[in-house]
């Protein structure tokens, strides 16, 4: 761990992390004109926010900062690839990590990991099918597309709602805390494809609001001390490939699991690649 690191991470332990959450949710989803305004327009202009792509470009029209920040794209700004056997990027961001689950073990960076057992909530059923399989982490950073699509057709089975902290999770805390991503709270969505089981986790960080899905609404708030879950048999959502699932309200990082020789990342994805919703980032 670098001293920039240090002083970046260190502080983080000791911070309240749910409490600030949600002072930061009040923020933003405050509907003071002069103030979501304020926020708007200096969030694209310190990130540089495409607002071509846009569904609503007129800053005046967001009823609050959140609105802003989950903005819909016009159609065909995002295109999902068509190629056959693809496997289609789920989000804007950046790649932080790619490859093969290994012994259980996630590679998070620098020598630090995690288990796809820890990541899915503690229950080695669930975890056993990513048993030597492929993941991918992306991360979504303030300036990107924040709503969250599919990388292929997929019927839902479980979503699990896993308590946590919530540190950042930017490349300098992924670097100095171990098993970061299973150490935050998350909501790990698990389908069924034409590949064998998927798992979509979206992982809560600092400041992240909230965590949405399509089918259930506002999953986190509330934080949780437990596990919960919740059962998809009859009448189950299906889902189809480039169809948004769910959303951040504020940035965070989506982790997508499939099993052991079911896909092959495509040679330039990889740590650090900028990535857009749609295009091609692997092969079954």
């Amino acid at each position: 761990m670098t001293i920039k690191e240090s002083l970046t991470t260190l502080p983080q332990y000791i911070l309240p992390h749910h409490f600030l959450s949600k002072i930061m949710s009040k923020f933003t989803h405050s509907k003071c004109k002069i103030w979501k305004n304020l926020m708007i327009s200096q969030i694209i202009k310190i990130y540089g926010v495409n607002m071509s792509e846009a569904k609503e470009q007129d800053i005046n029209n967001f009823a609050s900062f959140n609105h802003f920040f989950t903005r819909e794209l016009t159609s065909g700004a995002r295109p999902i690839t068509t190629v056959e056997n693809a496997i289609a990027c789920p989000a804007d961001g950046a790649v932080s990590q790619a490859g093969l689950i290994k012994q259980g073990e996630i590679f998070q960076a620098k020598g630090k990991s995690f288990t796809a057992f820890d990541l899915l909530g503690g229950n080695a059923e669930t975890a056993k099918p990513f048993e030597n399989g492929s993941f991918t982490t992306i991360y979504l950073s303030p300036k990107d597309y924040h709503r969250l699509h599919m990388p292929i057709k997929g019927t839902l089975t479980e979503m699990i709602h896993i308590p946590g902290r919530l540190f950042s999770v930017n490349g300098a805390t992924a670097n100095s805390v171990q098993g970061l991503f299973a150490r935050n709270e998350r909501v790990a969505c698990l389908f069924d494809t034409e590949l064998g089981p998927m798992a979509l986790i979206l992982v809560g960080a600092i400041f992240v609001s909230s965590v949405e899905t399509t089918w259930h609404g506002v999953v986190t708030p509330p934080s949780i001390e437990s596990v919960r879950s919740w059962q998809y048999q009859e009448n189950a959502p299906v889902i189809e490939k480039g169809e948004e699932m769910g959303r951040f309200n504020m940035g965070s990082t989506i982790i997508v699991l499939f099993g052991k020789d079911k896909i092959e990342w495509e040679e330039q994805f990889k740590a650090g690649k900028k990535v857009k919703l749609g295009e091609m980032i692997a092969r079954s």
